[in-house]
């Protein structure tokens, strides 16, 4: 599921210039639309690069001819039976709103709703059949109608909860676990929209189960090319990635934030190892070291499994002289071993159940925290099959 973050930057919110200042802030911080009137696509436009939802100005009227002005998708509700403006007909056949999303010329793709009732979460569930969008907003900001919709309406659109503050939007995003597709921020706050992109984010990342392997061998080999990954992204003392020889084993390397008293640190960067080898990507798949370039992702790890991607800035690919690090560890098949190639260097560090070591300083016995997976890749890809690494 991909989850998105909506800002309402409506005329509901203020005059122009409150308006853009939402959807301004909503660029900077990445969200994912901005839902305004339809007067405003144009203008919205030439601010940035942003995807654009707009209220239909009139339920049977699309205005195509300008196509800056076309939005991305058009929402009905507002003025309408979804928001309250008109009453509800006893027959959902009869509603102007359901009729205008179920026309076969696409002539809108979402629906807004506001959940004054038990007849307007029917309303809701109703709209969801028909539209690719769904918005529902509770007046008190209850959780009960969310948690019916997501468990009715399953895959049958993208439900979108309204919220007014980040902690709302964190908590529709956990409802009943699988949580909301998105949601739809009322507020003027910078910090609040920042912080609903956020947990946005959090909502996506995986945790990732990791455990210890007892280091087995630790092998000078000599010369082999070498890859550091600098990110547009500084790590903290607990974050690294994970690399490794083989897919189904993966080290625990930190990021080079660290002091050492011959180098200054480097918090953007992690030195993975040979070319290669494997380093996990936020898609749960992985990618040679020797692939990477800039503008691909990385998945940053910390040492207790929270997971963030971050974009390749840089790689650096040198020869240098290379440790074999063996380690081995109980399965459900009995024992397996793992191994990577890492530089042999100081400034190089791996988790251990010690804390930050210098691969210099690892020795047999020691326990390297890494992530096991035992399954096959091709192409990066997690396949049923068997193979065998060594």
């Amino acid at each position: 599921m991909t989850r998105t973050v909506w800002i309402k930057a409506d005329g509901a919110v203020g005059d122009w210039e409150t308006r853009k200042r939402r959807i301004t802030t909503a660029i900077e911080a990445g969200a994912d639309w901005v839902l305004v009137d339809e007067t405003d696509v144009g203008r919205v436009r030439e601010l940035g690069d942003v995807n654009v939802a707009a209220f239909l100005a009139d339920a049977d009227v699309v205005d195509g001819d300008d196509e800056n002005a076309e939005a991305d998708a058009y929402f009905v509700g507002k003025g309408g039976e979804g928001d309250g403006t008109i009453d509800l007909p006893e027959d959902f056949s009869g509603s102007a709103d359901l009729t205008t999303l179920r026309r076969r010329d696409d002539r809108a793709q979402g629906a807004y709703v506001r959940v004054l009732g038990t007849e307007y979460e029917a309303f809701a569930e109703a709209a969801a059949e028909a539209a690719d969008f769904t918005v529902i907003v509770g007046e008190d900001w209850s959780i009960i109608p969310l948690e019916n919709l997501i468990a009715r309406v399953g895959e049958e659109t993208h439900l979108i909860a309204g919220a007014t503050t980040a902690a709302e939007a964190r908590t529709a995003f956990e409802t009943l676990e699988i949580g909301a597709d998105g949601v739809l921020l009322d507020s003027d706050s910078p910090d609040e929209i920042r912080g609903a992109v956020e947990a946005r984010d959090a909502a996506d990342r995986e945790t990732l189960d990791l455990r210890y392997a007892e280091v087995t061998a630790v092998e000078a080999t000599g010369m082999a090319d070498r890859v550091c990954i600098d990110t547009g992204s500084l790590m903290d003392g607990d974050e690294g990635m994970l690399v490794g020889s083989m897919s189904r084993g993966l080290f625990f390397v930190h990021a080079e934030t660290a002091e050492s008293p011959y180098v200054e640190s480097r918090p953007f960067r992690v030195n993975a190892g040979a070319v290669h080898a494997y380093v996990r990507n936020p898609e749960g798949g992985t990618n040679y070291l020797a692939e990477l370039s800039s503008g691909d992702e990385v998945q940053i790890v910390d040492t207790d499994g929270d997971t963030r991607e971050a974009i390749v800035g840089r790689v650096k690919i040198e020869k240098r002289p290379m440790f074999r690090v063996q380690a081995e560890l109980e399965t459900d098949d009995g024992v397996d071993r793992i191994e990577t190639l890492i530089q042999n260097a100081e400034t190089v560090k791996v988790a251990t159940k010690e804390g930050r070591t210098a691969v210099t300083d690892l020795e047999e016995g020691d326990e390297a925290l890494v992530y096991y997976e035992d399954v096959a890749r091709h192409f990066g890809e997690a396949v049923e099959e068997s193979i065998i690494e060594k």
